[in-house]
This record gives C-alpha cells, structure tokens and sequence, in this order.
C-alpha cells in the first residue's frame, strides 16, 4: 500500500488550551474533539476525504513553519493528554489513549529531525499527491466543482513553497540518492499536460455533466479549469521543474544510506521503531532476516523439485524469462488481475464473518509515475464521501510483470489484504481521528503480508509457478529485512542489495531495482511487513494451541482486524483477552 509520510498529519494546529470538565472520561474526549477538529480544519483534503465539507475550498500549507507551530502545540496537548491516566478511563478509551500519545510523540520526535523536508522521492512527491486529487473524491454538484476550482487555484503558491523547502534542505545536506532519481524529472513534467483537457487536474471535467448541473454552468466549469490547468498550474510545474534541474538534481547523494546524512543513524533508528512498533535494533532485525532468508529457500528448492526442474535456480530463471508467463498488453494484464480478484472476492466468506461494505476497484498507475513505481499499490476510499478503494495495478515494462505474481499481489493490495482491512477499519465504531489517521505500517503490512499466505487456504497458488511467487513474495519481503539495515546501518551499497535480492527471490530486474530504490529513499518503512506478518502468525498459531476444536478462524481474522491498526504489542494484549473469551464460550 502507499503511503506517504508527509502527508498524514498535515498542517495540523492543535488546540492549546482546554478547560477541566467533570472527569477524566469526559477531560478525555474533549481533548479527542479538540485533536480531530484541527487536523480537519488544517488538512483540507483530509476532511473532504471523510465528508466534512467546511474546507472544501481550501488546500493544506506546506510548510515548515506550519510543521513547526503544529509541534509546538502538539506538545501542549501532549501535556493535556498526560494529565489523564489511563487507568482512570474505560478499557476501549486506554486503547485510544496509548494510540494517541503514539501519534503525538511520533510526530513531535520526527519533526527533529531534517529529514522531514524531503517531500520528493521516486516513491511519491507532493507533485504527485496533489495531481491525484480530484481523482480521490466524489462530484455530485455544481458546489463539488467550483469548490474543486478553488482547492487546485492554491497550487502555484504551494508549488512555490514546495520548491524552497526543498532547496533548503539541499544546503543542508538532506537530499537524494542519486542511484534512486534516475528519471525523476519526468515525475514533474509528466504532470504537464500541453492540452489542459488532458490533464490529470482535469479529470473531474472530463467525466459526463451531473443532472443537476445545467449545460451553461458545465461550459464554464470547464472553461475556468482550462484556463487555471494552462495559465497557472502548468507554469508552476514547469518552474518546480526547472528548479529540480538547477538546484537539485546534480546536488544528489552519491551514499545510498541514510545515516550518512546529518543525524542521520538517529533518524535511521527512529523510523525503525515507529515503522514497526518495536524495540528491536536494525541489527537485530537484520538477523531474523537471514533466519528467514534461509527457511523460505528450502521450500523454494523443495516446489522446483517437485516441479520438475534441477533446482530452485533453473525454475526462477524459467519464470523470469519464458515469454508464455507474461502478458503481451496492459489490458491482457488488467484482465487477469481482475479475473483473480473477482475470484478472491468469492472465497471471502470462508474467512470472515464481517465483510466490508465499502467496495473497490482496479485502475493502472498513472504512466507518467510508473516506470520508477512499484509493482501494485492500493489507494483507500471513503464511505463518508462515496469513494471506492482502488488497486493500482503497474502496466509498464510488461516484460518484467509476469502473471505467476497476480494472485500473491492481489490478496495483499486488494482483499482480504489492504481493501479488507482498511475499509473495515472505516466502519468500526471507534474515534474518527483514529479511523482516518491510525496508520501502523507494522499491522497493515503484516496484515497484508498475512493475507498472502491465506491464498494457500484459498487454493489460488494451483500451479507450481504461481506457489513459487508466493514464496518469491515471502522471500521478498524476509530480504527486506536483510537489506533494509544493510543499506542504512551496516553500509552496504545499491549492488549489494540488488545481488543478495536477485539471489534469493524470483522478482524481476526491473522490480528489484524500483524495490531497492525504495527501501533506500524511505528508510525503515519495509521492515515492517515481515515482522508484522511474523507477530500475526505467532498469534494465530498461539490461538490455536489454546483453543484446539474452539478456534475459529473467522472469529480469529474478525478479532485481529476489530480494533483498527494497532501497535504490535497491543495486537498482541488484544488477542490473548479473545483467547480467554473464546475458553469461556459453549
């Protein structure tokens, strides 16, 4: 799934000040209201994503002293929230309590660092987010249109502001790898569109006149929007873009860790522990990693024996290279991930009791940010706003997408993965600045990473190939683990990584490099799929022992997902209370 760390906690001014109230319980929500109002107020994307409409016709600053003032006042409500114990509230109100002290102190602790002016990676860019935005809400009105208007009319200024920050953090040594941008600037000039109709800010327009919206306020919707797209928007692209090539793109790193920046091991640790929920040092980590490295390739040579082949080597370098296992089109490739998908959403009821409503759709990444983009990604929707889910499925370089690696990518990013979880977690009765904002990548990538090895129970790895990207993926993600903190704590280079990934998984040229180019432009981030995954497996398998003929499946998969993403360790306090529970029933 992507996700963008900047953006999470947008621009959020939080409210200083709180008179007491009756009691804690009471104190407690006053100080939840007060949190939840100004991330909507001061994230206006945030708010419109989950139908609030006060500031539809605003756009979030970008700015480090908006980030700086949100601190300040964070840790002023961080001083309210301290002032309450957690005992003296609710057990459901603890929970809520111990997550929102996480996200304050996460966010005052990263503000430190000057790392938190990177905006811009192959990964994703605010460019980028921002031109996606008329694609992630829904239009049902003239108001939705003009408000629309006015939300993209504040992009030069925040292409501007963009532009600075990042030269500031140039001359202060926070910058790229140079081994990660290769064709980055057409990220930015790919937004640029020389007929304005086509662009991506235009999407909105492009679609068919709502009912309501007479044909005279339609011409002049679209007008308006032409006319900001060609004579303001596009202008600041191109000067962002110029910028880029003047000041940035030969300023890159020629180091590819990042505790070669200023502060740079701190940081490194400090994205390890929010990234995964845990104590564990990157050398540690980078243990269980070979650990598991070495686990997964015997399977992997016990399927190509059983396959037919001499050895684990001589099946992966058949997969990788016969033309019949890959798709000759984008539309060849969308089709049988839409097959797989379909067929997924069939044997759902086998799993849970409570299936999201919310449904989700299929789209291919946007080409102007695919060729440097990872293999599949899914973006969440709203129930509030009417928005689906959407998996996006990477139709570029065809030759290195082979169709073996469908049904292992789409339990992950579509269901029971991504979709699943995230759309469940908006339906729950719990706070919504927990609903919109509790992201804990440990749990939702675990879950995802999880839901990769419930394609064994579902029966979609049935043939040899398609169980070896299974175990391929698996493989990916246990390398992550290995090359992470090989890359950022023990200074391995760009070629290492690639080598020791290419040896061990059955992954693509192409995906390797866009992979290790990940790993090396978010640090941290992809530690967490194997150990979340790891931590989900344990339980369900501590579940089982204690429970014998009582455990449910079903009932077990309802209780991981039943309180939204959590931190591991309340993950883990979470199920071993439904364990005792599940002793109890008849």
């Amino acid at each position: 799934m992507r996700h963008n760390r900047h953006f999470l906690f947008a621009a959020a001014t939080l409210a200083v000040a709180a008179p007491a109230l009756a009691g804690p319980t009471e104190d407690f929500q006053k100080l939840q209201d007060d949190y939840w109002a100004a991330l909507l107020k001061n994230s206006p994307t945030l708010a419109t994503s989950v139908g609030v409409t006060t500031y539809d016709r605003q756009l979030g600053e970008i700015s480090l002293a908006a980030a700086d003032r949100q601190v300040a006042e964070a840790a002023v409500l961080l001083r309210r929230l301290n002032a309450i114990a957690p005992t003296s509230l609710p057990s459901a109100q603890q929970a809520n309590h111990a997550i929102l002290k996480d996200n304050l102190e996460g966010l005052i602790e990263g503000n430190k660092f000057g790392q938190r002016q990177l905006y811009y990676s192959i990964l994703g860019s605010y460019h980028g987010g921002i031109a996606g935005m008329g694609e992630q809400q829904a239009f049902r009105s003239y108001a939705d249109y003009d408000n629309y208007l006015a939300r993209i009319g504040f992009i030069p200024d925040r292409m501007r502001d963009y532009g600075a920050i990042s030269v500031k953090a140039a001359n202060e040594g926070f910058v790229q790898p140079c081994v990660t941008m290769t064709g980055f600037a057409k990220t930015i000039t790919g937004v640029i569109a020389d007929d304005p109709a086509k662009s991506r800010f235009y999407a909105p327009f492009a679609a068919s006149r709502p009912s309501n919206v007479s044909e005279a306020q339609w011409a002049d919707l679209q007008a308006r929007a032409k006319a900001l797209i060609g004579g303001k928007i596009n202008p600041s692209y191109q000067a962002f873009a110029e910028t880029y090539d003047r000041q940035l793109k030969d300023r890159c790193s020629k180091n590819v860790s990042v505790s070669s920046q200023p502060n740079g091991a701190a940081y490194y640790a400090f994205q390890v522990r929010q990234q995964t929920t845990t104590d564990l040092t990157p050398d540690a980590i980078h243990k269980i990693g070979l650990g598991e490295v070495a686990r997964i390739r015997a399977e992997m040579g016990q399927v190509a024996t059983k396959a037919g082949f001499a050895n684990r080597e001589a099946m992966i370098a058949d997969m990788r290279t016969n033309p019949k296992y890959f798709a000759k089109t984008p539309a060849e490739l969308m089709a049988a991930t839409a097959l797989m998908a379909k067929t997924i959403d069939g044997k759902m009821p086998d799993l849970f009791n409570k299936l999201a409503r919310l449904p989700y759709g299929l789209k291919e990444i946007p080409p102007e940010i695919a060729p440097g983009s990872t293999t599949a990604y899914y973006q969440p929707g709203s129930p509030e706003s009417g928005v689906a889910g959407n998996y996006y499925v990477n139709t570029s370089k065809l030759d290195q997408r082979p169709l073996w690696e469908v049904p292992a990518l789409t339990v992950h990013e579509a269901v029971p993965g991504h979709h699943m979880q995230i759309a469940t977690q908006q339906e729950l009765d719990m706070p919504a600045w927990r609903k919109a904002t509790s992201y804990y990548t440990a749990f939702v990538e675990g879950w995802g990473l999880y839901s990769e090895r419930l394609g064994i129970e579902m029966g979609i790895y049935d043939t040899p190939q398609k169980d070896m990207g299974r175990l391929s993926y698996e493989m990916w993600r246990a390398t992550r683990l290995v090359v992470d903190t090989g890359l950022h704590s023990k200074g391995w280079s760009k070629e290492q990584a690639v080598a020791f990934m290419k040896d061990n998984t059955a992954l693509t040229d192409a995906n390797i490099d866009a992979e290790v180019n990940r790993y090396i432009s978010n640090p941290g981030q992809a530690l967490a799929y194997k150990l979340g995954e790891l931590k989900i497996r344990d339980l369900r398998t501590r579940a089982e022992k204690a429970l014998g003929s009582k455990f449910d499946l079903r009932r077990f998969h309802d209780t991981v997902l039943g309180q939204g993403a959590v931190p591991l360790d309340v993950l883990d306090a979470q199920i071993g209370r439904w364990i005792e529970t599940e002793r109890l029933r008849g």
